[in-house]
C-alpha cells in the first residue's frame, strides 16, 4: 500500500502534461476579470458624461429663427 502511494505521488509531482492547461485557465481567468473591471469603470464614467449632457441639452435654449 505504502508502494502504491509512493509511485501515485511521484506521478503526480513529475508530470507536466496539464500544467500548460492550469497556466491557460489562470490566464483567461485574469483577462476575464480585469475586461470586467474596466467594462465596470468605464460605465460609471459614460452614466456621468451622458447625465451631465442631458443637464446641459436641458437648460440650452434653441434658437428657432434667423
Amino acid at each position: 500500500m505504502m508502494m502504491l502511494l509512493e509511485n501515485l505521488a511521484r506521478f503526480l509531482r513529475d508530470e507536466e502534461d496539464g500544467a500548460v492547461t492550469v497556466d491557460w485557465v489562470v490566464l483567461t481567468a485574469a483577462v476575464a476579470g480585469l475586461g470586467i473591471a474596466v467594462l465596470d469603470v468605464v460605465r460609471a464614467g459614460t452614466g456621468t458624461l451622458a447625465l451631465k449632457v442631458s443637464s446641459y441639452l436641458a437648460n440650452t435654449t434653441l434658437v428657432t429663427g434667423f
